[in-house]
């Protein structure tokens, strides 16, 4: 898509490495060692604050619009996505969240999380 640019950040280093997105931030690679965040939204939150000035570096000064899409009830799109969108927020920059919850199967827990992030 022209004008638009596309960033992937996981706490997840293989998920990484699979991704088609060339522009990647490893989130939290201190705290995760790139092992993801374990369905911990703490662990993700604070991924992303680790990271934090590595995202706003690659979003610059001159984006208008920041989508954030998440897949919310897990660790690092549940802890992460705020983080993120509140940055983005911050940088006076329009923020769209678009986030898909979990299916009942995956359970209350899942679901409760999902809520909370």
């Amino acid at each position: 898509i022209q004008g638009v640019d596309f960033i992937v950040c996981n706490t997840d280093a293989q998920a990484l490495d699979a991704s088609p997105v060339p522009v990647k931030v490893q989130l939290g690679a201190t705290l995760t060692g790139g092992q993801g965040a374990g369905s911990l939204p703490d662990v993700g939150r604070n991924a992303a604050i680790e990271t934090l000035e590595e995202v706003k570096e690659m979003i610059g000064n001159k984006t208008s619009m920041v989508f954030i899409t998440a897949g919310m009830g897990g660790g690092t799109g549940t802890g992460a996505a705020p983080v993120i969108a509140q940055a983005a927020r911050e940088m006076d920059i329009l923020t769209v969240g678009i986030v898909t919850i979990p299916f009942q199967f995956e359970g209350r827990r899942r679901s409760a999380q999902a809520t909370e992030g």
